[in-house]
């Protein structure tokens, strides 16, 4: 009996010991609760006897094993981020610097040769296009100024969004009225200086025909005003390329002459005409001549020729149609003297490569007499017109016409147009590289 119980007491033993075994291992490969070893402490009573929802249970986490070098590898990842971002800025700074820096530069039209400058020398747009608009305005590009230019009778004083201290005005100086409104705007633009709303002023000034321009001399810098640049227009004694440049008059833009591009048809069409002249002619003057060498000559049928005894300040659209005509198809355009030898005819025969035919002779007033006077700004430019001292030297000239080839007169047209093109390309980069340099120090 003793043997049989001692069987399965050892029986029994071995079975416990194989089920032990087999719990072990079930709870070692099977069983995927990890036990932490990061006991969590829960204050006594934050739970209580409450019930927790199993879905919001966080599962228990890793423990991540420890490295004696971590704090030195991440200094050295955290140098090597900040290194990148060094290299990134000096790229941005780099690319910055060598970004041409722009300045802003304001033009208050007040004076229609302000639309010469605009369109025909910035070549810039205007906004509505419609030339009878009460405000219009535009912006541009040139050398490293962006120009925005405001015109028409809304603007005035104390309504422009003024969102620069650098201002051009363009006035009118031509008589005593012009004189009294072009003064109240330097009154305005002074106020703005002082109000340190502005800190640099230019004029571009339509002056005196007889360069009789002092009214405007007190508010020249030089003479302890504010004005820092000067652009007049004719041969005024004043102009010496430091701060008073001479400036051309230019097309009549009051009489809406518009901006002409050059075309293939301005070289090459037959023009039927050796000539034109439409304008006034005042008595006792050299336009008288040349009326009457013109009804010597017999040329009404190769001249076109439209003479009146009175100046008309506007053009209607059937006589600015008429002008415009008669420019396109004329070899020549005849241009004799006013009040001074620089006239409007000139830019506009130019511009339909009608090649002018100048008066060269001096006239009344105090513009500069000189080897290159009158008419100095063009001269030193080249231009290539005919120039006379006399219009007894016409009839030479008609004949010398009647003996060119049509090619002769296409080769001619051709570089008149690209003069001209060029000429206003050379004023643009004047004006802007003499405000570059008064307002912004940049040479």
């Amino acid at each position: 009996m003793m043997r049989v119980l001692r069987r399965k007491i050892v029986f029994f033993v071995v079975a416990a010991y194989v089920a032990f075994s087999l719990y072990a291992a079930y709870n070692v490969f099977f069983n995927k609760r990890v036990m932490s070893r990061v006991h969590r402490v829960v204050k006594k009573g934050s739970v209580g006897d409450a019930k927790v929802d199993p879905k919001h249970v966080l599962a228990p986490s890793v423990e991540k094993e420890w490295n004696p070098w971590e704090e030195d590898e991440l200094a050295k990842e955290t140098n090597i981020e900040q290194k990148r971002r060094d290299v990134f800025k000096e790229q941005l700074d780099l690319i910055a610097k060598s970004r041409p820096k722009r300045y802003k530069v304001q033009i208050w039209g007040k004076a229609a040769i302000g639309l010469y400058l605009w369109e025909h020398i910035l070549e810039g747009p205007l906004n509505p296009t419609d030339k009878t608009g009460q405000w219009r305005e535009g912006e541009i590009q040139s050398g490293k100024i962006n120009f925005s230019f405001y015109t028409g009778p809304a603007v005035v004083q104390g309504h422009i969004p003024v969102d620069t201290d650098s201002v051009v005005l363009v006035l009118n100086g031509r008589e005593q009225q012009k004189i009294s409104y072009s003064t109240q705007w330097l009154q305005h633009a002074q106020a703005l200086i002082q109000a340190h709303a502005l800190s640099h002023v230019a004029v571009v000034l339509l002056g005196s025909e007889q360069c009789t321009n002092d009214w405007i001399s007190p508010y020249l810098r030089r003479h302890g005003g504010f004005v820092d640049v000067l652009f007049l227009v004719y041969d005024s004694p004043w102009v010496n390329d430091k701060d008073v440049f001479q400036w051309p008059l230019g097309v009549a833009t009051y009489r809406h002459f518009p901006v002409i591009l050059p075309s293939a048809q301005l070289v090459s069409n037959t023009r039927p005409y050796l000539c034109n002249f439409l304008g006034t002619v005042y008595k006792n003057s050299s336009r008288e001549v040349l009326m009457s060498i013109l009804k010597q000559e017999n040329v009404e049928k190769e001249c076109i020729t439209n003479a009146r005894e009175k100046w008309l300040p506007q053009e209607t659209a059937e006589s600015l149609r008429q002008y415009q005509s008669a420019l396109a198809q004329s070899e020549l355009t005849l241009c004799p003297v006013g009040v001074n030898a620089e006239c409007y005819r000139i830019y506009e025969a130019c511009a339909y490569g009608s090649l002018p035919v100048v008066e060269d002779i001096q006239t009344r007033g105090r513009c500069t007499e000189g080897r290159n006077s009158p008419l100095r700004l063009l001269k030193e430019a080249g231009a290539p017109f005919i120039f006379l001292k006399d219009w007894k030297e016409l009839p030479a000239i008609l004949q010398r016409e009647r003996a060119m080839s049509q090619a002769q007169r296409e080769e001619r047209r051709r570089g008149l147009l690209e003069w001209y093109s060029g000429f206003r390309q050379q004023m643009k980069e004047r004006f802007t590289e003499v405000l570059e340099e008064a307002f912004f120090k940049v040479s």
